[in-house]
């Protein structure tokens, strides 16, 4: 009768496979996460150069450290080091340890015999091994350690594998079961350590079982799904996002939207234990200029009973005012709540976009701009300028100016008027302003060329039909004046091929794309992806890549009429390799649905800046939208050829119309043989884009 005998591997030859084993399927992922290469894009793009530092730069400088070894995780590189110990101490045991497996019985081994024996050259060689090896005829020999049951064991041997070669029934077992006396019990080697296995341990073992698959298992389970349902996609707190929502209002103003970051969750967790200190202090401070907050601001301000939200929102408007708060505890909170705040804005931002009113939405997407620069809303656009105070902007723009001066206009100042107004005493020094200049012409201003709507493929636009909003502008930093003009034939918009599906998704293939020269010459160039040097925020505690938001809204119903599409990397290099400027015109475009009535549509044009106030754009653009009928004449008139049925030109037709495009007619004078020739089409040399009117304002 068989049986199986479970036993601790004694010889250590299962235990090290399972363990090496067990260290790869948790250390070989985690090596990969820790060394793939990151996709964000303040990881990757370049910097401004500039060595201005500002007040506080160790405390700013310390909270980035601390936010990437927070994004490092210390925790899995001493996992991943760990993992690889045990790895190797497995592959060594493995190396060194004596490996033994079954041993098969085999009749023919055993008598030494060839397979190729048959049964009379069998019972001749087992006659010949009995003369030798019969217990009557052989004596021990205490040289070799032979005793008398050890020659009698191997005779019985000899006799079984004769017989299993010889007797029908124990030949049967043999080839059935593989051994002369039929199924055999085994032995499993436990590949566990040796106290799991030891009698009395079940008890312990059964209790360690259930405290890893009921308790502990459950719980990280339970930890990871319950903390990836916190967040929203923008990565905020769920419950701050609810927040957020309550406090939003169709007219809510640029203080009123930092109101409502305050009521971030985050706040509570990064001013835990410390959300009633130093809040008479940081108010004070900051109402101390009351110029600086509306008598709005101040009232939501001060009617806050939330006592860790009044903190946050007083340490929003210090970061905002640069305000010195003379402690070293609450310096360093009021840079820390500025990327949380950046982060909540994305959410509010969010809300504000599935309202669809105009204002609170184009202040949401701007809002960014006061946080990356420090800067308070309303204050003037020059205070990006390193070194630059109210009391420089106020000898360069004038105590009664009604207005503010832009970094733009600033910069078309002569060289000696900009140094009149900005270098002397109680203003800056040479240093300084040169520190100011070289910061100012690096900055990537964005500004827009031209702006217009067509349909890949068309002549006019019909009611409902996908339309592109192409939108192509120049990085002009202030500054420059020998700025080139802009080649006509870069405003133009080719068309993709009919076969280029990146193309025709917006989808960067890394492939060549043809381009027209001033010549009019086409020439195959390699698709490239451009970064915008990160945002220069030196009162930031984190690196931030420059984004650009392009929109449509309806000015007359103070609506959103096409959603913001983000723009953060382009196709064309922005400086040279000298740091110059190449003035380049980039093309930025986005994809909506026309609307379903014939009419001209006038829409306002608004790109945002996420980085640099005072430099964004706003323009009217029309959408003409022409009668279907339209479109069928110009075709006959300008004789261009149907797509073939085929094409992805056509596929997209049948899809818009219906129905396939209709077959090629051949002229009647072509044989049958020519009917696949297609060296007679016309080609088709008609512009593809329908342009608009713009007006800037």
């Amino acid at each position: 009768m068989s049986s199986t005998d479970y036993n601790y591997d004694e010889q250590g030859q299962f235990f090290p496979f399972f363990i090496l084993t067990l260290s790869s399927l948790v250390t070989l992922p985690l090596t990969y996460n820790l060394l793939r290469p990151s996709k964000g894009l303040e990881n990757t793009a370049p910097r401004i150069k500039s060595e201005f530092k500002p007040q506080h730069d160790d405390l700013i400088q310390g909270l980035k450290r601390k936010r990437l070894r927070k994004e490092r995780r210390i925790k899995r590189i001493i996992t991943v080091l760990v993992g690889y110990a045990a790895m190797a101490w497995m592959v060594y045991l493995i190396i060194v340890t004596a490996r033994t497996g079954p041993k098969i019985w085999d009749p023919y081994e055993i008598l030494g015999i060839s397979r190729s024996a048959d049964e009379r050259q069998i019972s001749r060689h087992y006659k010949r091994l009995s003369l030798i090896y019969h217990p009557d005829k052989i004596r021990p020999d205490p040289a070799k350690n032979e005793t008398i049951e050890i020659l009698n064991e191997r005779f019985v041997e000899l006799t079984k594998a004769y017989k299993a070669l010889t007797d029908e029934e124990i030949r049967n077992n043999y080839l059935q079961y593989g051994h002369p006396d039929g199924k055999q019990s085994f032995s499993i080697g436990i590949a566990l350590p040796k106290f799991i296995v030891t009698e009395g341990n079940g008890k312990y073992v059964l209790l360690a079982y259930g405290g890893l698959l009921g308790v502990l298992l459950p719980y990280i389970v339970g930890k990871w799904w319950y903390g990836s349902q916190r967040y929203t996609k923008e990565k905020v707190l769920v419950a701050s996002a609810g927040n957020m929502f309550r406090e939003y209002k169709d007219d809510i103003s640029a203080g009123g939207i930092l109101a409502a970051l305050s009521s971030g969750e985050e706040y509570k967790e990064l001013l835990q234990g410390k959300s009633e200190s130093g809040i008479s202090k940081i108010e004070k401070k900051i109402l101390a200029d009351e110029t600086l907050l509306s008598p709005e601001d101040k009232e939501a301000l001060k009617q806050l009973d939330d006592l860790p939200r009044r903190k946050a929102l007083a340490l929003l408007w210090a970061y905002l005012q640069r305000a010195e708060l003379d402690d070293t505890t609450l310096n360093e909170d009021k840079y820390a709540v500025a990327p949380i705040a950046l982060a909540l804005n994305e959410s509010f931002a969010a809300i504000c976009l599935a309202f669809g009113n105009l204002k609170p939405l184009i202040s949401s997407l701007r809002m960014p701009q006061n946080i990356v620069q420090a800067v308070t809303p309303g204050a003037s656009p020059l205070l990006q300028l390193p070194y630059f105070t109210p009391a420089v902007v106020t000898s360069i723009q004038g105590a009664d100016a009604k207005s503010h001066m832009s970094v733009q206009k600033y910069m078309k100042l002569s060289e000696v008027q900009r140094q009149v107004l900005t270098v002397g005493s109680g203003l800056l020094s040479e240093e300084e302003y040169e520190t100011a200049m070289t910061v100012a012409k690096q900055i990537p201003a964005l500004e827009v060329a031209k702006a217009f709507f067509k349909v890949q493929g068309e002549k006019v636009i019909t009611p409902s039909s996908l339309v592109q909003l192409v939108v192509k502008a120049r990085f002009i930093p202030p500054g420059y004046t020998e700025v080139p003009e802009v080649n006509e034939l870069d405003l133009e918009d080719i068309d993709p091929d009919e076969d280029d599906l990146d193309a025709f998704m917006g989808r960067k293939s890394g492939k060549t794309k043809t381009v027209k020269l001033a010549n009019g010459q086409k020439v195959e160039t390699k698709e490239e992806v451009i970064q915008p040097p990160l945002a220069h925020a030196p009162y930031l505690a984190r690196d931030h890549p420059p984004r650009w938001q392009v929109l449509l809204g309806d000015a007359k119903q103070g609506k959103m009429a096409v959603p913001p599409f983000t723009f953060a990397t382009f196709d064309k290099p922005i400086f040279d390799e000298n740091g110059k400027p190449t003035f380049e015109v980039q093309t930025m475009k986005m994809q909506f649905q026309a609307p379903p009535q014939v009419g001209d549509f006038t829409f306002v044009l608004h790109v945002i800046s996420d980085s640099y106030i005072g430099f964004d754009t706003k323009m009217e653009i029309t959408l003409h939208v022409d009668d279907p009928a339209k479109a069928a004449a110009l075709e006959e008139e300008d004789d261009i050829s149907e797509p073939d049925e085929d094409s992805l030109a056509g596929q997209m037709q049948a899809l818009k119309t219906g129905q396939p495009p209709p077959k090629k007619k051949k002229p009647a004078h072509e044989s049958s043989e020519d009917e696949s020739d297609t060296e007679g089409d016309v080609d088709d040399t008609s512009e593809t884009d329908t342009e608009t009117d713009t007006d800037g304002e």
